[in-house]
């Protein structure tokens, strides 16, 4: 039977669309511009059976608001931004669509690694403004040691492609199981432990109240001297204004952000001074392949729980609703 779906975005991917289409769903798009509030009144006016997540809040009185609604799914995996705990006080279960952008991320952050390590986005802008700045500073990655904080399939994919360079590894993952193939990484038992070992530390967590400001300024300082920091997790795990100060101290080498606490940022930032940075604007998984995946992965799962062919369990962030 056809199903009333909300997508918080204004758009999905044609692969995802085309699923819809066959099933002549009615689908719901927020139009550019709206927040959370717009989303509110949507879903106070309209039967939505299905919300699909993307980048907008999914807050407690959105959720509150959708009478009929039954499901979501994350266009992705990180569900910070929907009111899981609101969703679970109502039996509807949250699933997200693992490994969709994992090749798409993984790639982001080997280019933040070798853009930063090499100041390439400097020197790009030194010569499009008419100056032939060599930077001859720039850090071989061979022998140096890759820290990973978690172990899932974006870092798993970034570590394949850095032992090409020669590169090896220390894994800081908690919830990692004890016989986990670390695919010839080194695993530590503590943050603590990894910290002064990672050369490079790449950030691979979701963004949970003990993950936010996980890394801050006595972090910071105890990583090696000349050591790069590459986030493309979530910007919040990060204590910004330590970050900002080891970068403009020279404490640290360079850092490489594809996401930060605020987005986007304010043209007041201090990150935008800062010549040992490259940035971008949260794009790691979205790439046209990727999109595909997780529209994809995330029609499935909504119509899937609908149809009475629930996903896996190991997809849904709060399963507990399931029993």
């Amino acid at each position: 039977m056809p199903y009333t779906l909300l997508v918080t975005a204004p758009t999905l991917a044609p692969a995802g669309r085309a699923l819809l289409d066959a099933g002549h769903h009615r689908v719901l798009y927020m139009p550019q511009g709206q927040g959370p509030a717009d989303i509110e009144r949507l879903l106070a006016q309209e039967p939505v059976d299905a919300i699909i997540s993307r980048t907008l809040d999914l807050t407690p009185a959105a959720i509150a608001a959708a009478r009929h609604l039954k499901v979501i799914s994350k266009h992705g995996v990180g569900v910070s931004n929907i009111a899981v705990e609101a969703a679970t006080a109502r039996g509807i279960p949250v699933y997200v669509t693992p490994g969709a952008n994992a090749q798409s991320v993984a790639e982001m952050a080997l280019g933040l690694l070798l853009a930063a390590s090499r100041r390439i986005s400097w020197m790009d802008g030194e010569i499009r403004a008419g100056r032939w700045s060599r930077a001859q500073d720039g850090l071989e990655l061979n022998g140096r040691t890759l820290g990973l904080v978690g172990f899932g399939q974006v870092a798993r994919r970034l570590w394949r492609a850095c032992q090409s360079l020669g590169m090896q590894a220390v894994v800081y993952d908690p919830f990692l199981p004890a016989a986990a193939d670390l695919q010839g990484a080194r695993r530590v038992a503590t943050l603590a432990e990894l910290l002064p070992l990672s050369q490079v530390l790449s950030l691979h967590i979701p963004l949970t109240p003990q993950t936010r400001g996980l890394i801050g300024s006595a972090e910071l300082a105890a990583l090696p001297a000349d050591a790069l920091l590459i986030n493309t997790a979530r910007g919040e795990v990060i204590d910004e204004p330590a970050l900002v100060a080891a970068l403009s101290a020279g404490r640290l080498f360079g850092a490489g952000l594809d996401t930060t606490a605020e987005e986007p940022l304010s043209p007041d930032s201090p990150l935008l001074v800062l010549d040992n940075v490259v940035l971008t604007p949260h794009v790691g998984g979205s790439t046209p392949a990727a999109l595909a995946a997780m529209a994809t992965g995330a029609v499935r799962n909504v119509l899937g729980f609908l149809d009475g062919h629930p996903p896996v369990v190991e997809a849904c962030v709060n399963p507990a609703v399931l029993s």
